[in-house]
Formats: C-alpha cells, structure tokens, sequence
C-alpha cells in the first residue's frame, strides 16, 4: 500500500515538475517574442498638417513587438508620397489613419481655382477644407438659381486673411474627419482660426469658365453654401 502511495506521489511531483518546465518555457519564449523588434517609419523632424512627405524626411526605427499595433506603417513606400492630415512628431511610429494620398487635389478633369473675392456675395462659415459645398448664382436682377445641378463642389481649402488654414487649432476637421468622429467634425466648426478670406475649389474647366462668364460682368455673385454631406464619415 505504501509502495503504490508513493509510486503515486512521485508520478504526480513528475507531472507538476514536467507542467513547471514547461511554464517557465512558455514563458521565456514569451518574454522572447516581445523583446524581439519590428522596424517602422518615423519622422526623422517633425512633420507639419498639410505636408507633402518626401524620401528623406522619414526613417526607419525599430520598436519592440509587444508594442506594434497594424496601424503602424512599416514601408517607406506607403508613406512617401502621401498627405500628413495631422502634426507628425519626431521619431513617432506613423500611423496609418494620420495620412492620405492627395485627398484635398483636383482630380485629372479638375484644376484648383481660387474664387476672387468680388464673385462672392457669401460664403458659409462653417466651411473647412476637404468639405462638400453647393454653388449657387445671384443676379442683379433678383434671379437666383443653383449651378451645376446637384453636384456638389470639393473644398480644396479655406484661408484666412493672414494666409492661414481656417480651422480650430484645438479640435482639427481633418483630423476629425480620418478618426470617423462625426460629433468632433461638427463640433470643430464652432471655433475658428479666423474668418475665410479666400476660398479654393476643385473645378473643371467647364464649371470654371461658367462661373467666370456669370460673374465678370458684375451682374450675379456665387453664394457658396456647406453641404452636411460634408460631416457624414465615409466608411
């Protein structure tokens, strides 16, 4: 009897002995994986809203892959080329979210016109770059139509007086926009940088040259107007 008791200890201090080797195995390879490093793209100085991002602006650095998230861009080509949206800062992993490619260009139809202040008669406040706009026309006359039917008009920019982008330094739009916060892209428009001096517009040579015969003249005035397609997130 006591022979099998203790033939019956010792296979249970083997099998706990056996299942503590190989925690403590697990548990290096572990400590192992998350000591080991993913190379990822940083700036090498900082990075301003709005920047086109060149070759020898960014570098690779290695972080350790416990703290890799897929957000994380690890090619050089993935980020050469593109669009900060927001301030990148220096030696900071960039995420993928924080960039596009050209989003606030013409397309190959489009060219970017800047509206001359005496074609305006108003222009919405709450206008921010990368908004959908309608264009209306005003007469002398008091005839008043929309032009281009229903298409609505991309909004290449907003400058105050000063030359600035109009926007809420605290809470950006674009900003806003890429994290898909439709409450923090509306509530952005509540405070501004400044009033809109100029405004920019992706055009075609057509649209452009419709709104140049209208308002040379000085007989009609364009009455910009925000869309609220511009606040909703495209998934």
């Amino acid at each position: 009897m006591n022979r099998r008791r203790s033939l019956l200890i010792s296979v249970v201090a083997a099998l706990l002995a056996g299942l503590l080797v190989y925690g403590v195995y697990v548990l290096q390879v572990n400590q192992v994986e998350l000591q080991q490093t993913v190379q990822v793209v940083v700036p090498k100085d900082f990075i301003r809203a709005g920047q086109f991002i060149h070759e020898d602006m960014v570098e690779f650095k290695a972080i350790q892959k416990g703290s890799y998230t897929s957000s994380m861009m690890t090619k050089l080509t993935d980020v050469v080329g593109q669009e900060s949206m927001i301030p990148l800062g220096t030696q900071e992993p960039i995420l993928k979210w924080k960039l596009n490619r050209y989003h606030l260009l013409p397309n190959e139809q489009q060219a970017t016109f800047q509206i001359p202040k005496e074609y305006l008669l108003t222009v919405s406040n709450g206008i921010r770059a990368g908004d959908r706009v309608r264009m209306y026309v005003s007469g002398s006359d008091g005839s008043s139509r929309r032009l281009f039917g229903d298409k609505e008009i991309t909004v290449a920019s907003v400058k105050s007086s000063a030359n600035v982008e109009v926007d809420n330094p605290k809470n950006s739009n674009l900003l806003s926009k890429a994290q898909g916060d439709e409450q923090k892209m509306y509530t952005s428009r509540l405070e501004a940088n400044g009033a809109i001096d100029q405004i920019n517009l992706n055009l075609t040579e057509n649209e452009w040259l419709q709104i140049d015969q209208l308002c040379s003249g000085k007989k009609a005035k364009l009455v910009i107007a925000f869309s609220s397609t511009s606040i909703q997130v495209q998934e």
